[in-house]
């Protein structure tokens, strides 16, 4: 299934950048995400609560997918379905601890968040500003707490939920620095890479079923 997802990520980045055949850019975006949705679905785990919210964070996901990639301004509902989410993504990983397992990661992603909202600041049209920051907020608070989750356990599947978090950041981050600031000849396959690695990440992150 792994190969799958590559190959599906690979023929969306290279529609987005062939412009005689979007429709292959609107066909695997969506597709990825799905399929990736699909390896969590077919693999058992050990909280089954875990698994249920990592299915809704990417099915909220490919909805987030659709609008942004819309022939038209639908930021904000992609804003909002990436948001939920995001909530669902804590959820899964509040069924392996309690909040704040560590303080530290929040301080950290508290600094990067702030960094990456004063670089959009001055580029973030008025309407724009309340939402993005709580998403931004939200979106540190799960890549925080996916990085408390490994410093509390240590084990493969919490570095993965840590590192899809971190990837989930620096995407959003490629995103809004191409929209708001600078825009850049990469910013697809930069932003699009560093997605799906970061939906990867998440999705091998439930515990898996004991043998």
């Amino acid at each position: 299934m792994s190969i799958a997802v590559a190959l599906s990520a690979l023929l969306a980045i290279a529609g987005a950048y062939w412009p005689a055949m979007p429709w292959l850019h609107w066909l695997c975006k969506p597709l990825t995400t799905l399929l990736i949705a699909w390896t969590v679905w077919c693999t058992p785990s050990a909280l089954p609560r875990y698994r249920g919210w990592l299915l809704a964070g990417l099915l909220l996901s490919t909805l987030g997918d659709v609008f942004l990639m819309l022939p038209m301004d639908a930021f904000v509902p992609g804003l909002a379905s990436f948001l939920i989410a995001h909530v669902a993504y804590l959820l899964a990983l509040r069924q392996r601890g309690g909040w704040f397992a560590a303080a530290w990661p929040f301080a950290v992603y508290a600094l990067v968040a702030g960094g990456v909202l004063s670089q959009l600041w001055p580029g973030l049209p008025e309407a724009l500003r309340p939402p993005v920051v709580v998403y931004v907020a939200v979106l540190a608070v799960m890549a925080a707490q996916a990085l408390a989750v490994w410093w509390r356990h240590r084990d493969a599947a919490s570095a993965s939920a840590a590192w899809g978090g971190a990837c989930f950041v620096l995407s959003d981050a490629l995103l809004a620095w191409d929209r708001f600031v600078t825009p850049f000849a990469a910013a697809s396959a930069a932003v699009l890479a560093s997605y799906w690695l970061a939906q990867w990440g998440l999705a091998r992150s439930a515990p898996p079923a004991r043998e």
